[in-house]
């Protein structure tokens, strides 16, 4: 049988890291099925979705432990009953562009008014840049997002811009 692991990995920034980790699912069998990686504020972070035999688990989550050695920090999580083509994705799937001031709490907003009507993010990513006349921070985010049914994209932009006069909320299509 063949499990489903979810792997999170955090490291301080340098090259081989990637290397490292592909190299030991590698060696063990394992089957590199997606993954989100990047290097933010001088770390390595990520996440990758693998396919692993079942008895080739055990000597996987040791050599992961022996990573720690080397300074990456590594966590898995185990699903044998669930594989990524297997999951259902049910719902409208869209594309979240939104920029606006930044401040504290701009994603707690964000995120709250999405949980509150159920929109599920798939996935999500921020940033902060200088205003180009002002110089001011501007907040960033892109978010791929999966509404049920019964919601219109109208009232996800509504409810996303009545948190600020300032922020520039653009929904559109989106295929998985």
């Amino acid at each position: 049988m063949k499990n489903h692991l979810v792997i999170t990995v955090i490291a301080d920034d340098r090259p081989g890291i990637v290397e490292r980790l592909a190299e030991i699912i590698t060696s063990h069998q394992g089957n590199w099925l997606e993954s989100s990686l990047s290097r933010l504020a001088g770390k390595f972070a990520g996440i990758v979705s693998i396919t692993l035999a079942d008895d080739q688990l055990a000597a996987l989550q040791a050599a992961f432990k022996q990573l720690a050695k080397e300074g990456i920090r590594i966590t898995t999580e185990v699903d044998a009953e669930t594989t990524s083509d297997t999951l259902p994705i049910t719902g409208t799937p869209l594309l979240l562009t939104l920029t606006g001031n930044d401040r504290p709490g701009i994603v707690q907003e964000i995120s709250a008014r999405l949980a509150r009507l159920k929109v599920n993010v798939e996935e999500l990513q921020t940033y902060c840049e200088s205003a180009p006349m002002t110089g001011e921070l501007l907040f960033n985010l892109r978010a791929s997002l999966t509404l049920p049914a019964t919601l219109a994209r109208d009232q996800v932009q509504g409810s996303l811009e009545d948190l600020s006069s300032d922020l520039v909320v653009e929904i559109e299509d989106q295929e998985y």
